[in-house]
């Protein structure tokens, strides 16, 4: 999940009247999560390849819109949402509306309008199975994460995980109109592969979140306990990746990713689990075994899902 230098001399001042430009164009954009949209993006379309039957390009493609649309909603509203603490960490602070470039009440509408329309389109084009688990995921990230969950419990990330997890499944829904074992499975390990990825990132940044008052693991129960925790998941996420290849729903080529991906995850939270300078706060480029933790918990997750996509479009 970069931003511009923070108080760059000569900026357009706050809700600036003027004729809109690139900036605030790019502004809009930036409300709606883009790099968090790039990976659920991604692995609703692995969702939707390895489905079973047909659905026309033009269909499945405007189902990608609608979970692309979906994603950013949220992401916009989660910025109305959290625009008082963003307005204090140094990773956020420079976003659209704690940098008073979109005023709060816009980016509400905003999220609010993309959300019914992507949840809509998505009924009409696909049916109304994917619509449901796209209007769940919508919700999920609004109410159970953001409203309920980030500033009540360090166990935020491990149930909010669910809301990043469901894009496999919309998209498995959008073509076969149900839901079974494979995307339930990917479901998941998405799940279960949230906790080490984000609080890998938290260690890394965790004086982001104190400065804050959010209660990640980190802040809570100290960087000891949140390596121990990403060890533990890492190694629970491990069986949990292979499982579609154990039970017949994955070829060889997913098998084999399984294999070496999850192996480097637990070779890169061996490393973490051992490290102890994360307590000192390092910066946010420093090169911390937390920080490539984070980095190849990404690559991890986007291997996998290709991989899965291979078996299906190579071996059928």
């Amino acid at each position: 999940m970069s931003q511009s230098a923070i108080g760059e001399e000569g900026a357009a001042a706050p809700f600036s009247t003027s004729t809109p430009d690139f900036s605030e164009v790019r502004d809009w954009l930036a409300l709606l999560k883009p790099r968090v949209m790039t990976l659920v993006v991604f692995t609703g379309l692995i969702g939707m390849v390895v489905a079973p039957g047909h659905i026309n390009p033009l269909l499945g493609a405007v189902a990608v819109l609608c979970i692309a649309v979906a994603a950013g909603a949220a992401g916009a509203i989660n910025m109305w949402y959290d625009r008082d603490i963003d307005a204090v960490m140094r990773r956020t602070v420079n976003r659209p509306i704690p940098a008073g470039r979109i005023r709060p009440e816009e980016a509400l509408s905003f999220g609010i309008v993309l959300a019914l329309g992507s949840v809509v389109v998505m009924g009409l084009a696909t049916n109304f199975v994917a619509a449901g688990w796209l209007a769940g995921s919508i919700g999920f990230y609004v109410f159970i994460y953001t409203m309920w969950l980030k500033r009540r419990t360090p166990q935020n990330i491990v149930i909010g995980g669910a809301a990043g997890a469901f894009p496999p499944v919309i998209g498995w829904a959008a073509v076969t109109g149900g839901v079974d074992v494979l995307p339930l499975l990917l479901f998941a390990i998405v799940f279960a592969w949230t906790p080490p990825h984000f609080w890998s990132l938290s260690l890394w940044a965790h004086s982001d979140y104190e400065r804050a008052g959010v209660p990640m693991l980190p802040v809570v129960a100290g960087p000891r306990e949140t390596r121990r925790q990403v060890m533990l998941y890492t190694v629970g996420l491990f069986p949990l990746a292979l499982s579609p290849w154990f039970l017949g729903l994955a070829g060889p080529i997913y098998g084999a990713a399984a294999l070496v991906m999850g192996l480097g995850f637990l070779w890169h939270a061996t490393r973490v689990l051992r490290d102890r300078q994360d307590a000192a706060g390092r910066s946010l480029t420093g090169d911390a075994p937390a920080k490539k933790a984070f980095r190849f918990s990404l690559l991890h997750l986007a291997v996998l899902f290709a991989a899965l996509a291979a078996d299906r479009l190579i071996l059928g």
